[in-house]
């Protein structure tokens, strides 16, 4: 009875397919199914991955928005610090009303307040 589960094991393989051997395949393809979506789940989600290179994208946008409303700001500066050195009398008149809340003679300055709010009894 020996020899003939050898022979079976023998033939098997020219002609047939035996059990083990058909076995070790669908192992063999379950492993490389595990690793290939390993590797593709690590392309997502992993340290460098496309979620990853998303956010650090939306990072630099962001980074480059700033950048640019700060030149913005820093031209507008010059642009003002320009105007008070050759004294533009106009520039300097805007400043002194909006910061120091300087007014003309005969001019009459309103204030308004917010009215407060119903009290609660």
């Amino acid at each position: 009875m020996g020899s003939k589960v050898r022979d079976e094991k023998t033939t098997a393989g020219r002609g047939g397919t035996p059990a083990v051997s058909s076995r070790r395949r669908s192992i063999a393809t379950y492993v490389l199914l595990f690793v290939a979506l390993a590797l593709v789940l690590d392309g997502i989600a992993g340290e460098r991955g496309w979620f990853a290179n998303r956010r650090d994208r939306d990072q630099i946008e962001q980074a480059e928005a700033a950048f640019a409303a700060k030149r913005q700001e820093n031209a507008e500066l010059l642009d003002l610090a320009h105007r008070l050195q050759n004294q533009d009398p106009a520039t300097i008149e805007e400043l002194a009303r909006r910061e120091f809340g300087y007014i003309r003679p005969g001019e009459t300055v309103f204030i308004i307040r917010d009215a407060p709010g119903p009290t609660k009894k």
